[in-house]
């Protein structure tokens, strides 16, 4: 059995991770400001430990991993899966709103990884898996504080893979394309049509199809692999 934390755990893709791993036999911290899905889920997996954070307060971070260490000596994986998108154009965004996309989706995964590394090293293993986005990769006209934001996690994925792999633990990232998440709701039918014709595949992902990646990056069957930044995006 291993113990796994997943950030943004209540519901579209972090919440099929998670759902994924407790498949799998693992035990799960599952991180979300809102954990009633999770409690609701808690009935069926025993394994299932909600922990309610804000990953925009370092002191809220600091607790959950307290409340971690009283359950488990060190993590086997962290999944960085938390993130929020601001759409519009620049000028018009503020320093606030600029700030909280960069707490949430870069400096989250930060404070998160800083606290989970020393167990990792000192076990000679881990996996951290960042969930990122193709607009990190290829930019998004009206989402630049956003494809800034993961442009940073990808950055920071090289950069730390090279750092931690003398101490056995790998770094990967998946940079996702357009997911059937609550995320692209907001999409018009035709806007949603629009999309699934730029996609090389002709439709969306499946956040299944995202957590399966996951598992595979923290399995056995990827060992040697480090420093990835992974598209999964259909063929955009």
């Amino acid at each position: 059995m291993r113990e796994i934390l997943v950030t943004g755990a209540s519901r579209g893709i972090g919440f099929a991770i998670t759902t994924t791993f407790l498949e799998n036999g693992d035990r799960v911290y599952a991180c979300a400001r809102d954990v009633q899905s999770l409690y609701e889920l808690k009935e069926k997996y025993s394994l299932l430990d909600p922990i309610s954070c804000d990953l925009k307060d370092p002191s809220s971070v600091e607790k959950m991993f307290i409340r971690i260490g009283e359950m488990t000596h060190q993590l086997d994986a962290v999944i960085n899966n938390a993130g929020i998108s601001k759409i519009g154009l620049l000028q018009d965004m503020s320093v606030e709103e600029w700030d909280e996309l960069m707490a949430v989706n870069l400096r989250a995964p930060f404070l998160v990884i800083r606290k989970a590394l020393p167990g990792m090293i000192r076990a000679g293993k881990g996996c951290i898996v960042n969930i990122s986005s193709m607009w990190g990769t290829y930019g998004a006209s009206c989402e630049s504080a956003y494809s800034a934001s993961k442009g940073g996690l990808n950055a920071l994925t090289r950069a730390l893979a090279k750092e931690v792999a003398p101490s056995g633990i790998r770094v990967n990232a998946i940079t996702l394309g357009a997911i059937e998440t609550s995320m692209n709701a907001f999409l018009s039918p035709e806007e949603r049509a629009d999309l699934e014709n730029e996609i090389g595949m002709g439709r969306l992902g499946s956040p299944r199809e995202a957590a399966d990646l996951v598992m595979y990056l923290c399995s056995d069957q990827s060992t040697y692999m480090t420093g990835a930044v992974i598209p999964l995006d259909g063929g955009f």
